[in-house]
């Protein structure tokens, strides 16, 4: 009799805790949640509900490799956008409970809404689907992609006449360009490889792999030390320009209220990236520093006038001073337009 009385005081007290344990994960579920969708912005506490924090000897959060016991949200451990992160929770007893959540990370600053006004048009041909878009001078460069079409060319704006024309092989699908120096370098789609070539002549010189890190290729920039490239992700890449092989460092991109991703076409203008977002007219300005989206154009009364499915959409941005040229896959217009 002793020993079944014994044996039911474990099984209540095992049933308490696991009870107890239970309770403190479904609090941490909830929680989590809550500021899932209200998110977090650098400098923040993490303020745990204290019927965790009195249960816990010490609580700690992964992310990936990394690991910290500091309940703030520091720019030094996450990224802006969301984290797949774990919590550690290690209780009086001994016993570590777990549990995965999303910390998502926005900026502090609410994006401007930027105006812009179209001050003149000009033709593009439109069989060709825009990858990468630039000016220099009066020359436009364009990346054309698609397989079997790929290509790197440049004509003189207001004309769609080739100077210079280099096709790729049909296995690539080639995707955002950009110039540096009195060179061009060139993405494509899934192939991992990186063309550079003569700004003259459009002769080929150079290939490279871009970092495994990046899952694909879409756009591409220059900021006058650094390669910045973009995957289709919220993350902007920026590589080595005399090794594109190499990654130096990369950056998250957010709003104050959201996370963007499916960032595209790139271009780097006064301090600042230009980037479209993937199927929607939207072209966000964001600060490389950091990643924060400062402001966001809306190009939907343009963008309507080509866009019929998903393929022919807003893809294009270069600047001709301080005015934006902004053109579409396929569009047979290239828009000049005044920014304010």
């Amino acid at each position: 009799m002793k020993r079944n009385f014994i044996i039911g005081i474990f099984a209540l007290s095992l049933f308490v805790a696991c009870n107890k344990d239970k309770e403190i994960l479904n609090t941490l579920n909830d929680y989590n949640l809550e500021m899932e969708s209200k998110g977090y912005h650098f400098g923040d506490a993490i303020a745990l509900p204290k019927e965790i924090t009195e249960n816990a000897e010490s609580i700690t959060i992964s992310f990936g490799e990394k690991e910290t016991n500091n309940l703030v949200v520091d720019p030094k451990f996450f990224t802006l956008g969301d984290n797949a992160v774990t919590f550690n929770i290690k209780k009086k007893g001994g016993e570590v409970l777990q549990q995965d959540a999303t910390i998502n990370v926005f900026a502090k600053n609410p994006e401007a809404k930027l105006n812009y006004t179209v001050v003149k048009e000009y033709p593009h041909a439109t069989p060709n689907f825009v990858q990468g878009f630039q000016l220099d001078g009066n020359t436009v460069y364009e990346s054309e992609g698609q397989y079997g079409a790929s290509k790197l060319w440049k004509y003189t704006l207001g004309g769609t006449a080739p100077i210079a024309s280099t096709p790729q092989p049909e296995k690539y699908f080639a995707e955002g360009m950009t110039i540096a120096g009195d060179k061009i370098y060139q993405l494509t789609w899934k192939e991992k490889t990186m063309f550079v070539y003569n700004k003259s002549d459009l002769k080929l010189i150079r290939e490279y792999p871009y970092p495994n890190v990046m899952g694909e290729g879409w756009g591409l920039t220059y900021d006058g030390k650094h390669l910045i490239a973009s995957d289709g992700t919220k993350n902007l890449y920026f590589l080595d320009l005399n090794d594109p092989s190499k990654m130096v460092k990369y950056i998250s991109v957010a709003g104050n209220t959201q996370a963007y991703d499916q960032l595209n076409e790139l271009e780097f203008h006064n301090g600042f990236v230009y980037a479209n977002v993937w199927q929607k007219p939207v072209i966000l300005k964001i600060n490389p520093a950091n990643g924060e989206v400062v402001g966001t154009f809306d190009f939907t009364e343009i963008a309507k006038k080509h866009t019929t499915n998903n393929d022919d959409v807003l893809n294009g941005i270069a600047f001709k001073g301080e005015n934006m040229l902004v053109t579409g896959k396929n569009w047979p217009v290239i828009y000049e337009v005044a920014v304010k």
